[in-house]
């Protein structure tokens, strides 16, 4: 009876491993991915991209929320202008990846993805050098456990708005 446990054991093992190898938790297939122009920069957490064929479409970057510059209701809020400068420096007018989770579109109807900028994520760095706030809405978690460390790394070393914004 032990013999036949460790023969399940293992073979669950390596079903997980080979599962996790061609990535499982996305439904065994890679994330879906579109090669995008950045046109414009809305604020630190939305940018419009040329797409393949000349369409253009707004794009909000999962995982993260950069504090607001052109919200109707809230104004200016602390650090949204280091934020939706920093995006606008290292985004506008480079070609980029976009990636898709679960979810393909908001409520707005924008284009919800991580960015890729010469295979990095965009998005990891917004959080990490302190420009944005961790936020995930299910269901699109593929990388929230990633992107909440970092927040949390920026926040205990005080980076940008968790150092310059009251809390």
């Amino acid at each position: 009876m032990a013999r036949s446990r460790v023969v399940v054991v293992t073979a669950l093992v390596a079903a997980l491993a080979g599962s996790a190898a061609s990535g499982w938790w996305l439904g065994g297939h890679a994330a879906a991915t579109t090669t995008a122009l950045v046109v414009d920069v809305v604020d630190g957490d939305t940018i419009v991209v040329e797409l393949p064929g000349g369409t253009l479409d707004t794009v909000r970057l999962l995982g993260v929320d950069t504090p607001e510059t052109v919200h109707p209701e809230r104004g200016v809020e602390c650090f949204g202008p280091e934020a939706s400068g920093f995006t606008k420096h290292q985004l506008l007018g480079r070609r980029v990846v976009l990636e898709r989770d679960v979810e393909a579109r908001d409520h707005y109807d924008r284009r919800l993805a991580r960015v890729l900028v010469s295979g990095d994520s965009f998005n990891a760095r917004l959080l990490r050098e302190g420009y944005a706030r961790f936020l995930v809405i299910p269901p699109n978690l593929a990388h929230a456990r990633e992107m909440l460390a970092l927040e949390l790394r920026a926040q205990s070393e005080r980076r940008g708005l968790w150092g310059a914004c009251p809390r």
